[in-house]
């Protein structure tokens, strides 16, 4: 009797030994396929971020290009605006020019003709 409770009380104690190593193994499979899910995750939400960040980088790029652009224009359109007045500028002061030249020679000619006419009129009177 002594030999069968005691052969019990080693197989009880086998089975709890094999029982929770088991336990342990699976525990520690848990925790490794935890760790390698959870690593995944972490990958893939770095890529999600530096995806997420290049395009960021890249649409902040076409904006700087766009803006780059725009002050471009613009600044060829003042140019051209200030050629155009630069152009009306000289116009106005060639057609000043020639204005003023073609009174000087009118009054040229208007004195001319005055001194001419006086002295007729002086050699007429001696």
């Amino acid at each position: 009797m002594k030999k069968l409770v005691l052969s019990l009380i080693m197989l009880m104690a086998l089975t709890v030994t094999l029982t929770s190593c088991r336990d342990t193994k699976d525990k520690t499979e848990d925790a490794v396929e935890d760790a390698i899910d959870a690593t995944g995750d972490a990958i893939e939400d770095a890529t999600d971020a530096a995806n997420d960040a290049m395009d960021d980088a890249s649409d902040a790029a076409n904006d700087a290009m766009e803006s780059a652009e725009d002050a471009a224009e613009e600044a060829k359109d003042a140019v051209d605006g200030a050629v155009e007045d630069a152009k009306e500028a000289i116009d106005g002061a060639v057609k000043d020019a020639k204005d003023a030249a073609n009174k000087a020679v009118e009054d040229a000619e208007k004195t001319g003709t005055d001194a001419m006419k006086k002295a007729a009129d002086k050699v007429k009177q001696n």
